[in-house]
């Protein structure tokens, strides 16, 4: 197997391991920790797990109020999951295929709660006070956030060096 052929199956590894621990997680909050009937544990004094159910999109853009609207969301992001996959394929840099994996992970979480409940659980609560600088969210919306987060970083801060800076122009010889 290549290196690019193994760092893109590392990748593969860390969405399904992202996947599997999120729906670990979501099934703990729907199983042995009923939160859907308690509604809310409080752990700490700026986190509790607050039952939520998300009929959206991120921030609860786009919910879907209908059966055709929720399978129209539903294939919408399969469609930008499946375009994450054939991104991550085309990549051979580990940081990219990191990144891209957690965002899959999460996609494919989500997108699991969407099609067997019809909404994504949500369950963490992290607030100051009565201030809540996020949305309730979940272990997937984590991943996409942190896997896009990578992905800006990683673009805006590796630049490419012009080739005669860089001491890769074959070109020029050296005199004496």
């Amino acid at each position: 197997m290549s290196r690019a052929a193994s760092l893109r199956a590392a990748g593969f590894g860390i969405a399904l391991a992202v996947f599997a621990v999120d729906r670990g997680v979501k099934a703990l909050m729907a199983g042995p920790l009923d939160l859907q009937s308690v509604g809310l544990i409080r752990l700490l004094p700026f986190f509790d797990l607050r039952w939520t159910e998300n009929y959206g999109v991120s921030l609860g853009m786009f919910t879907a109020t209908s059966s055709e609207m929720k399978l129209a969301l539903l294939a919408m992001t399969g469609l930008i999951a499946l375009g994450v996959a054939v991104w991550m394929l085309r990549e051979s840099v580990f940081g990219e295929i990191a990144a891209l994996a957690l965002v899959l992970g999460g996609a494919l979480g989500n997108i699991y709660d969407r099609a067997m409940r019809g909404y994504v659980i949500d369950y963490a609560d992290l607030h100051i006070g009565e201030w809540r600088p996020f949305l309730i969210f979940n272990i997937a919306d984590a991943a996409i956030t942190f896997g896009v987060l990578i992905l800006l970083a990683r673009s805006l801060l590796s630049r490419e060096k012009p080739a005669e800076l860089a001491g890769t122009d074959d070109t020029a010889t050296e005199t004496v």
